[in-house]
Parts: structure tokens; C-alpha cells; sequence
């Protein structure tokens, strides 16, 4: 509100010669706690970075490598498991291959013994 009274009537009441009383009264204390200055016009000056920003693109660093390597965790082990399926069917199927040509040299071994 001081700031709209004009410059002229401000100076007026700085240079009022003030009571004589002991005790100051309400309006002094508000007037002798209250400081005006002329408004400075100066340049904007550059706004810095906050040192907030180092911990969060150091947050942002983390959150990303653990989001990335949870994800590339998640893709190896299910690339495991269809590799491992994949290993275990060959190997059953050896293993019944193995057991058809066993069969096959029994029978080839019994009619040899039978032919002699």
C-alpha cells in the first residue's frame, strides 16, 4: 500500500519530527519497522543449474541401467528355457533312435546266429 502513495508525501513523513512521548505508540512501530527503497532496475541475472540436477540424472542413470538390465535378464532366461526344450527333445529323440538301431542289431545278430 506505501508503495502507492506518492514519492513526494512519503519523503514528507520521513522527515516528520516525531512525538515527544516516552512510550511509542503503534503507528511509530509500524513506521520504523517498515523500509521503502527505490525499485532497481538491473539486468536478470542467469539462472543457475540446481545441484539437483546432477541427482537426477544420476537417479535417471540408475533407474534406466536397472529397468534395462532387468529386462535383458528376463529375455536371457526365457531364450534359456525354449534352448533347454529344444535340447531335451533332441535328446529324447536320439535317445529313441538309439534304441530303434539297437533293436535293429538284435534282430540282425539273432538271424546270423540262427543262419549258422
Amino acid at each position: 500500500m506505501a508503495a502507492r502513495v506518492p514519492f513526494a508525501i512519503r519523503n514528507l513523513a520521513a522527515f516528520r519530527p516525531a512525538p515527544v512521548s516516552s512510550r511509542p505508540t503503534t503507528s511509530q512501530q509500524a513506521r520504523r519497522q517498515f523500509q521503502s527503497s527505490r525499485t532497481l532496475l538491473a539486468d536478470a541475472t542467469a539462472t543457475k543449474k540446481p545441484v539437483g540436477a546432477f541427482r537426477g540424472s544420476l537417479f535417471g542413470f540408475l533407474a534406466g541401467s536397472v529397468l534395462a538390465g532387468s529386462a535383458l535378464y528376463y529375455y536371457v532366461i526365457d531364450e534359456y528355457k525354449v534352448s533347454n526344450e529344444l535340447l531335451t527333445e533332441d535328446i529324447y529323440a536320439l535317445q529313441s533312435a538309439v534304441q530303434r538301431i539297437e533293436s535293429y542289431v538284435k534282430t540282425l545278430e539273432e538271424e546270423v546266429k540262427s543262419k549258422k
